[in-house]
Formats: structure tokens, sequence, C-alpha cells
């Protein structure tokens, strides 16, 4: 619940029912959007029958009901009331785990499972009352841009649409309090498309969070990298997949290699955003599923199954036409029951670890080329403009 007074505006963090009210400096709401249609999960339709198909229980026949109720009551059993038999059921049942969660998490406790396989509910349990801190008390160099840029996230979806309303609002004290949080990373624009994915299944509190387990490493290795000056683990994830494109797809690799095409011209925003830009909303999530839980390497899987899926048609491109084409990958590859499968068939974990080494190896070589450091002074830093056309994100 958000509400204007004096000047200040509230929010309201939850913690397992408890409620804490957030007050910060901002602006009146603008007023609501007039309403339109919208799919199941909150996006506008933009032209009859190009949206998302309703799935809801009233439209689905009895048989796939039943399926899903069934499904549903084996995730809780495996949860447990509130996620205490979450970490006991993963130790002795591990592969069923996996093997459920890469066949989709129910939506109805999506938000639930993300914080429980990400590390992020510990975290939260270790620093109560540090978010409400960051977020009231602290002040952020990052604050104006964060303002510019939040209309830019999810703009057709229901929840962000409304000036400064309470979507916008929870997107901005995340993206905030992260900025004073860890000062060395601040705020880059393509985080605003992770931080508001997580605030369709969670509190602000939550989702903040959440984004500190992914880019501090939780439970995965850290992915700060994303964001830092130089863009660091960008350059090693975008060296490592053009080296699996060679070593999977060699024609296709050899294509790009003839047309001058490299993955910083397409995939860059893969790895930023972890698919939550410009893909469709059901895929994504699938994907923030088995992410969550099996870390970076379902990006490369997803990213090369989709080039694999569409090799056929991308081989007889020229440039400009095949820089289209990576950008805007046809409907029926993007369905979700079609590319995971091929995206979990490819193996690549001992590869990756084999290309990262080597990746260092000629980092540490090349003095020029070295990582940044995790803590650098403000006058070394590139400017904000210049990281964020590094990320390749277009709004």
């Amino acid at each position: 619940m958000l509400a204007s007074i004096s000047g200040m505006r509230t929010s309201s963090c939850s913690w397992d029912g408890d409620k804490q009210e957030v007050f910060v400096p901002e602006f009146e709401p603008g007023p609501v959007p007039p309403a339109r249609p919208v799919d199941k999960y909150g996006f506008v339709k933009s032209e009859p029958g190009s949206s998302i198909p309703d799935m809801s229980s009233k439209s689905k026949p009895k048989t796939d009901r039943e399926r899903e109720e069934r499904r549903l009551q084996k995730w809780r059993k495996m949860i447990g009331v509130g996620g205490v038999d979450w970490k006991c059921y993963v130790r002795k049942k591990p592969q069923v785990v996996k093997r459920r969660i890469r066949k989709g998490i129910p939506d109805c406790l999506r938000g639930l499972v993300w914080q429980l396989i990400s590390g992020s509910r510990d975290l939260l349990l270790l620093n109560q009352g540090v978010y409400e801190q960051l977020v009231l008390y602290e002040t952020s160099a990052s604050e104006l841009d964060i303002i510019r840029d939040i209309s830019r996230t999810f703009p057709s979806h229901v929840y962000f649409q409304q000036r400064h309303g309470p979507g916008q609002r929870s997107l901005y004290n995340v993206l905030k309090a992260y900025s004073v949080y860890d000062r060395d990373v601040g705020y880059v624009q393509g985080m605003g498309f992770l931080a508001g994915l997580l605030l369709l299944y969670m509190s602000e509190e939550d989702a903040f969070w959440l984004l500190v387990a992914l880019l501090k490493g939780a439970v995965h290795a850290p992915m700060e990298g994303l964001y830092l000056a130089g863009l660091p683990l960008v350059q090693q994830y975008l060296f490592q997949f053009d080296r699996l494109v060679h070593e999977l797809l060699p024609r296709l690799g050899s294509h790009f290699d003839e047309e001058t095409i490299n993955p910083s011209m397409y995939a860059s925003q893969w790895f930023i955003t972890v698919f939550s830009y410009s893909f469709p909303f059901p895929l994504a999530l699938r994907i923030w599923d088995v992410f969550l839980y099996e870390g970076v390497k379902i990006i490369f899987r997803v990213g090369l199954a989709l080039l694999k899926y569409c090799q056929e048609d991308l081989l007889k491109l020229p440039f400009e036409k095949l820089v289209h084409a990576l950008r805007n990958f046809p409907e029926d590859a993007l369905q979700p029951n079609v590319l995971l499968p091929m995206a979990y068939s490819l193996k690549v974990s001992r590869t990756l670890e084999e290309l990262k080494q080597e990746y260092l190896g000629v980092n540490n070589m090349l003095p020029q080329l070295q990582p940044v450091r995790l803590s650098i002074s403000k006058d070394q830093r590139p400017s904000k403009q210049k990281r964020e056309e590094s990320l390749n994100i277009r709004t």
C-alpha cells in the first residue's frame, strides 16, 4: 500500500506478515493510465490475438486443472509452511528438485521459491533493518538517473505504468538502496530490469536482498562484474559465448566470422538482464527459475539453443539482415517447451570453466586487459553514459 503524506512517500515492506512503513521524499503520483485489457501476467495486450493465451484455471480442461493441482501439492510438500522444509528436501532429493524447477515453478509459489533458492531470505534475516536504513537515511548520487530511467522498465506492465505510482516508487526504492549498498557498482540502467522482474513477485525488501544475493554471490559466483566499470564480467561471458558458438555450431561460427558478427552485437543484453529485456515473459520466467538454482550457465545454454534452432535461416543472411535476425528471433523459437529442452541438452559446464581460465590467463598476460578491481575510485570510472552504451540496451 502506498500513499502520499505531506510530501513524503510511504510504502509497505513485509516479512512473514509484519509490516514496516518506509517514508522517502518523492513526487506526487501521476494520473492512473486508462484501463486496458492485460494478459495473465499484467502486461497490456497490444493487439487482439497477439497476447499470451489465457490459461486460467477456468479455461483449462478438468484433467489439466487436476494435474496442476497435484503439481502444486508436490511443491507445497517440498517447501513446507513458509519454506521450513526446503533445505532438508534439497539435501535429500536434489535431482527431484532440479527436475521440478526445470519444468517450471508454479507461479503462485515463484516469489517464495526464488528467495529460497537464491539465498536471499537468509540474507534478509541476517540484516534486519538494513534495507529501511538504506532507503530512509542514505543518499545516492544516482537518484536522478534512477528517476529518469524508471519509466523505461517494463513500460507495458500495469504495475509500472503510473508515473510515480506504486510500481515506479518501489522500483526507485530498490535501485536507490542498491546504489548506496554497493557504491562501486552504483546504478546502471540494465539493473532496472532485474529489480523490476523481482518486484512482480515479491516485496521491495525481498527484491532488494535477492538483487544483493545475485550480484554479491550468495549461492553462485558474484555477478556484480556485469555493471562495474569496464564491464569485466560481460567481456568474459562474451568471450566464452563466442568460443562456444565456434565449438558447438562451427558452420554458424564461420558464417559469423565472414560477416564480422560478434556476440557483443546481440548477446550483451542476454547476460545483463538474464533475458528479462525484450524476451517473452513466460520464457523469461522459466529461464529465471533455472538461473537462480543452477547459475549463469543457463544463459549460455539458452543463447546457444536459440542459435541452433535458427541456424539454417541465419546461415543464409548477410550482415545487416543477420544483425536484425539476432535481435528479433521468430515466435516459434521462443516457446519455452521447445527451446528449454534443447538448451538442457547442451553440455557446457566443463568447457565454460576451461574458457574462463583461458580468458583470465590471457588477461593476466596483458595488463591493459586485466579485469577491473572490485574497489575503484570515482575518478577511475568511465561515465555512466559510456557504461550504458556498452550494455547495448535500447529504450
